[in-house]
């Protein structure tokens, strides 16, 4: 009774998990959630299922690992979780229970304890109870309020514990993976986090997979299908203070959401905030891990990009995948021709790109430089070749792409592109439309279905060596001649996408004169020569620099490829849902065979050449891009690049 009456005295954060289920067990008023409580042990979501539904929710545990970490499942009818805590007792140890009856939440209660007898209803009930504790299987399922303490060690702040609330929790749009009698949406908390603090918080929560894992988004919550954060499905409303960004984890109250949606005639679960405390400490050396999280390594660590500010949108990369990313982008800011594009070179503008486009489902992409105005056809060779080489890499993705052309050259690139298909460097024919001045309006009827901005046909857009309008509305080569005759005003389209949610923009090029180069534009204008004329003066989200920007197409349909087999990444656009492997085989042979290849991009190069296109710098029609030869320059380049994407694949 004296060790009762000292705990109650004691501060309950100073309290271990054993005190603090004592304190429950007996009521304590001071205990109304467990947010901010037992910090450096787990704490546990509970459900407690009937028997026949137990093996179908194991399942669809598995099936969902980031929301429903799977800590302990008991024997029927077990009320102690040995491998959890010692001298527990499910039935008392949770401040607040919420009872379920077909699906239908009746009642919160504060003990399970009345259930405990065979058919026997609580007092005051002549009803028999549907059902009987032997006949319950208790699911312990991990949750985030186990890393909130390793959270405030690494300097990131708990919004909701400062504000003295239960954190906030929010039903999705994102349906989970079914399993039998199973199905629902993914619920996730929120917690606001400082921006320059993002990459601390993915870090640290990473490393606790038994508590979710690392976010499954960070951004605007309109994403997920959240309408208002000031209305939580469950939990309380946590204020965001400036500079806040809003991060979301997996949530096992998705467990609730299964019990609603699949409607058993009895079951139990903690009541949200509400948790089992465990004597499991929250360190990534925990003797129980989910069989479908992979142990801690420090190159599987994701960091944190923005790729998108409207709407806001970040996503997560291992550090081993952002460094073979990194090593594509060095590789192509070569400068063979000494161009000076060095000058240029922003880092990460690659990495980002390649994560923008992976968060894509429809892309458009446009390429042509006219720059040979004395020829027919004035193209040349780079730009054409880079653009199909993302094309393929994308669309084996999954993801919807459409070319966009001069009116002048859309015959041509119609015939090259059936060629391409003819010649097996493209599986499939790209639809090719064109873009014309068509009015005020035009630009947003082409990128929106019915002009309207909440329902756009693409949400990127991407120009490779495409000619850029420069401040005083023309378009100019290197030479400074002013080829405007031959360019449709594609850049119209890239303007209006500023102003259109969703859409996002890359432009890549070797000059400063591309579509897209408006985001270096002033080191264009002091560092590239005739840059104050030639400078094109609209920007791109993410504008890549390379020594010729073919490679820069080549590097993103690597640089996709690595994204796609790197857990980190993957884990984070499935929301942490699904229990395939990373990569199938099967996907993993088609990717491989969609990267840009010595013999694919010769074939598709000879092609242009059959078409009269020539070589930008010099206007030879030979097999040579910007005056340098195929072999060995360009051919090289690939060859590295291959190598150091297939050197990385499905390690980080």
């Amino acid at each position: 009774m004296l060790v009762c009456e000292m705990m109650k005295s004691e501060h309950l954060n100073n309290l271990s998990p054993a005190n603090l289920r004592q304190l429950i067990r007996q009521k304590d008023p001071r205990i109304k959630t467990t947010t901010g409580l037992a910090n450096g042990y787990q704490q546990a979501n509970v459900v407690v299922l009937p028997n026949q539904l137990a093996d179908d929710f194991h399942a669809f545990c598995r099936s969902n690992p980031a929301p429903l970490p799977l800590l302990y499942r008991s024997q029927s009818g077990e009320t102690s979780c040995p491998p959890l805590a010692q001298h527990a007792d499910i039935r008392t140890d949770i401040s607040q229970y919420c009872v379920y009856e077909d699906g239908r939440l009746v009642k919160t209660v504060s003990s399970l304890q009345t259930y405990s007898d065979a058919h026997r209803s609580p007092p005051g009930q002549q009803a028999e109870r549907p059902g009987s504790w032997s006949d319950m299987v208790c699911f312990y399922l991990g949750c985030s309020f186990g890393f909130e303490g390793r959270l405030k060690e690494a300097g990131v702040p708990v919004r909701n514990v400062e504000q003295g609330r239960n954190v906030s929790m929010y039903r999705t749009a994102v349906p989970c993976v079914p399993a039998g009698a199973f199905s629902c949406p993914l619920v996730v908390t929120m917690r606001p986090v400082p921006a320059a603090l993002l990459d601390a918080a993915v870090k640290v929560t990473h490393l606790n997979p038994l508590a979710h894992g690392a976010p499954v988004h960070i951004g605007d919550p309109a994403l997920l299908g959240i309408q208002d954060l000031s209305r939580p499905d469950y939990g309380d409303a946590v204020e965001l203070q400036p500079g806040d960004v809003t991060v979301f984890w997996a949530c096992g109250v998705t467990a609730i959401e299964a019990i609603l949606s699949s409607k058993p005639p009895l079951a139990f679960s903690h009541s949200p905030g509400c948790m089992f405390l465990t004597d499991i400490p929250d360190s990534p050396t925990s003797t129980i891990t989910p069989p479908t999280e992979a142990k801690p390594h420090p190159e599987l660590t994701p960091l944190c990009f923005q790729v998108s500010q409207n709407p806001l949108l970040y996503s997560l990369v291992s550090q081993g995948t952002a460094a073979k990313i990194r090593q594509l982008e060095v590789m192509i800011g070569e400068d063979p021709g000494e161009r000076g594009i060095r000058a240029l070179f922003v880092q990460d503008e690659l990495l980002r790109s390649c994560l923008a486009l992976s968060h894509s489902s429809s892309v458009a992409i446009t390429t042509g430089f006219p720059t040979h105005y004395m020829h027919s056809p004035p193209d040349e060779t780079d730009g054409p070749p880079g653009a199909i080489a993302m094309a393929t890499m994308l669309l084996s993705l999954g993801k919807q792409v459409t070319m966009v052309t001069d009116r002048r050259a859309l015959e041509m690139n119609r015939t090259i592109i059936d060629e391409a298909v003819r010649t097996g460097v493209l599986k499939d024919a790209i639809p090719l439309v064109t873009f014309e001045d068509g009015g005020p309006d035009a630009a947003r009827h082409f990128l929106c279905h019915h002009g309207d901005p909440n329902k756009p046909r693409f949400d990127h857009l991407v120009a490779i060596e495409r000619s850029g309008r420069a401040a005083d509305g023309n378009y100019y080569n290197m030479r400074a001649v002013n080829i405007k005759h031959l360019v449709d005003p594609v850049d119209d389209l890239f303007i209006a996408a500023k102003h259109i949610p969703g859409i996002g923009t890359t432009g890549i090029g070797d000059g400063g004169n591309e579509l897209g180069m408006g985001k270096v534009k002033e080191k264009v204008q002091s560092l590239m020569p005739k840059g104050g004329l030639i400078a094109c003066e609209v920007p791109a989200d993410h504008a890549i620099t390379a020594g010729v920007s073919n490679w820069g197409g080549y590097a993103v349909a690597c640089g996709l490829y690595l994204l796609h087999t790197c857990p980190a990444h993957l884990r984070y656009l499935r929301k942490g849902l699904g229990l395939e492997p990373v990569t199938s085989t099967e996907q993993l042979q088609d990717w491989t065979t969609n990267l840009p290849s010595v013999e694919k991009e010769e074939s598709f190069l000879s092609t242009l050449v059959r078409f009269g296109i020539r070589s930008g710098k010099t206007g030879h029609l030979a097999m040579e891009v910007d005056g340098l030869t195929f072999h060995p320059t360009h051919s090289d380049m690939i060859t590295r690049l291959l190598e150091a994407t297939r050197g990385g694949r499905g390690t980080f």
